[in-house]
């Protein structure tokens, strides 16, 4: 009985952190690959150059102070749309570290820049402000042996505190670069923010961005060269509405979603069996008032995705035909009055990739090996997705340390040689903005 009973306790771990494994496991890794002869090259005479050497150093010095900015912006709870507070300490903390110029944007994005030699180019360096807990959550971070437990003190509040650890190396070191450089926290980044922050960067602001880098998820080595792009809708169907025994008959929105549902589901699984990954989900379905009414309204939210633009373009099309063709034939049947159906797009993300044989992914892989990684190109959606669906050179490279629980109540972080990657993303940035011996 008692090693029943402990089969049976060790099984409920393992179901119980099935989900959390799950979150982990957004990306796709197309390969691991090795740079050009000519990148190497330059990483390891970058890496044994003084200053450099000064600058890692550093880096390893303020540890501590890195994640005592960790703990602190963590704790500066970020729900989406409702970045401010957070945005605002973050200006502080980057005006702290030295910048020549620190500013908020009108979407609300953290932008501080660092001018180069000769300013013949700009690039920017960013992790994301906003995290997916909303108004309330406790965000005070607890100490458990060497793990910090907190929502949201990896996904990207690490992101953040890396950029700053970058900046003050940079400023420390007094490493001077040919071009220029943002350093930024972007708002938006999460499930309805639909990268708000980086489209009002790359669409709207008057900053001519030649390349970026995004530091979000993901360990030490990972190289987000490709744009997993999304679509998203909320659908609703209405009705009137009534007692589900006196207005027995009358059209029911929910009935109506449900062929709604089989309509879609049927063709989007015939299309995503060949071709480019493709994949399709609802997730949330909502509507009605009492199990004795007949529901005056029900909707869902759909969420599509393809690493081919093509591809999105066209399963969307079969979800919009099929919604429409479901609701016309629903209508049509036996029953009194008819449903209305709206169509609502409510995020948009798109696909593209960065070639690996692009410069600036060449370095990254180049900066991962040399100091000691394994250099992987992985799909997903990120920051970068806006630069790389523009043809800007863009990658997203991992926080690195041990983390888990991203999106989760229970998420974690222990600092665990957590300092190779703002190495690697202070290596990858300086390839990027070019050594000056000004």
């Amino acid at each position: 009985m008692k090693k029943l009973k402990i089969i049976v306790l060790f099984m409920l771990i393992i179901i119980q952190s099935m989900p959390l494994l799950a979150q982990e496991d957004e990306d796709d890794v197309k390969e691991v690959v090795t740079a050009k002869k000519e990148y190497n090259e330059q990483a390891k005479k970058l890496l044994k150059h003084k200053k450099v050497i000064e600058a890692f150093n550093i880096i390893q010095a303020q540890d501590n102070e890195t994640i005592d900015d960790l703990i602190e912006l963590t704790e500066i709870l970020a729900s989406p749309f409702k970045e401010e507070k957070r945005a605002l300490r973050f200006k502080e903390m980057l005006e702290a570290a030295g910048a020549d110029k620190v500013w908020i944007d009108e979407e609300g994005n953290v932008l501080a820049l660092r001018k180069g030699t000769t300013s013949e180019k700009l690039i920017g360096l960013d992790a994301h402000l906003d995290v997916v807990f909303p108004e309330g959550t406790n965000v005070t971070v607890k100490k458990v042996g060497d793990t910090l437990k907190a929502p949201g003190i990896g996904d990207d509040t690490r992101g953040l505190a890396m950029v700053l650890s970058v900046l003050k190396a940079f400023n420390k070191s007094n490493i001077k670069t040919k071009n220029d450089v943002l350093f930024v926290g972007t708002v938006g980044e999460e499930g309805l923010g639909d990268l708000r922050g980086m489209k009002y960067i790359f669409n709207q602001s008057n900053l001519k961005i030649d390349s970026w880098i995004s530091i979000d998820g993901g360990d030490l080595g990972r190289i987000n060269n490709a744009a997993l792009g999304s679509v998203r809708y909320k659908i609703m169907i209405k009705g009137k509405g009534g007692h589900s025994w006196g207005a027995f008959g009358l059209a029911n929105p929910h009935h109506a979603i449900g062929k709604a549902i089989d309509y879609f589901a049927t063709e989007a699984t015939k299309y995503t069996a060949s071709g480019p990954k493709t994949s399709f989900n609802i997730g949330r379905i909502g509507g009605g008032t009492s199990i004795n009414a007949i529901p005056f309204e029900s909707w869902m939210e759909v969420d599509m995705r393809s690493v081919s633009p093509k591809s999105l373009v066209e399963i969307e099309e079969i979800f919009k035909q099929t919604v429409t063709a479901a609701i016309k034939d629903y209508n049509e049947e036996n029953i009194k009055g008819q449903v209305i159906l709206e169509l609502n797009k409510i995020g948009e993300r798109p696909s593209g990739e960065s070639p690996s044989d692009l410069p600036l992914v060449q370095k990254a892989i180049a900066a991962t090996t040399a100091i000691g990684g394994e250099p992987k190109l992985t799909i997903g959606s990120t920051n970068a997705s806006i630069p790389i669906s523009k043809n800007i050179p863009a990658i997203c490279i991992g926080r690195g340390g041990n983390a888990g629980g991203a999106h989760s109540l229970h998420e974690w972080f222990v600092n665990e040689k957590s300092a190779e990657s703002i190495k690697l993303a202070f290596l990858i940035l300086l390839s990027e903005a070019e050594l000056s011996t000004n």
